[in-house]
């Protein structure tokens, strides 16, 4: 490979880190081309995309996002394969969890393609104890959705008491005015 292909490459997957608010890297080597090849289908049907780089391919298009990654170094470690998420960045992180629990790996094995890290809005997260942690992450629509409903919902209680208590206060008019009437 020549150094402007590697240096395509490297700017390649730079653009692709700056477009993307997520990427997970992940580890995949032992496993089968079946196994790779249905991980990769699933990623295509859930608007993911996972491509395996070299390391130091990874490094360099790290250092071009600015800020401190230095921390993704202990990733950098054997393969690498990256998973880009437009979308949510708890999205690789649920793609995964799904993949180990339809594989049925158990306790004692270590899943396949293994976490190995994420960057998730200039957050970054190491190693497999963080997947639980990032799987339920919930999204910036899910959170501005979440915000909109507790806004709505005091405005709602206070319409509703008002409407309630409109029907009571009319019922009780009503009540008044026909005693008024049978009296009177």
């Amino acid at each position: 490979m020549t150094r402007e292909e590697k240096q395509a490459l490297v700017d390649e997957l730079s653009e692709k880190f700056q477009s993307h608010n997520a990427f997970y890297i992940a580890d995949a080597s032992g496993m089968s081309v079946a196994k790779i090849n249905e991980f990769r289908r699933l990623c295509f049907t859930r608007g993911l995309e996972y491509k395996v780089y070299k390391n130091t391919f990874i490094r360099k298009a790290l250092d071009t996002l600015g800020g401190d990654t230095a921390e993704m170094d202990v990733a950098l470690k054997g393969q690498s394969g990256v998973l880009f998420s437009k979308e949510a960045g708890n999205a690789p992180g649920k793609l995964l969890k799904d993949f180990y629990k339809a594989q049925n790996y158990g306790k004692n094995v270590e899943p396949k393609p293994a976490f190995k890290g994420a960057y998730i809005d200039a957050s970054i997260y190491i190693g497999a104890n963080q997947l639980d942690t990032l799987s339920t992450l919930k999204g910036k629509n899910e959170l501005i959705g979440e915000v909109i409903g507790l806004l709505q919902s005091p405005a709602k209680n206070v319409i509703s008491a008002l409407s309630s208590g409109g029907n009571i206060l009319a019922g009780l008019l009503k009540t008044l005015s026909e005693k008024e009437e049978v009296a009177g």
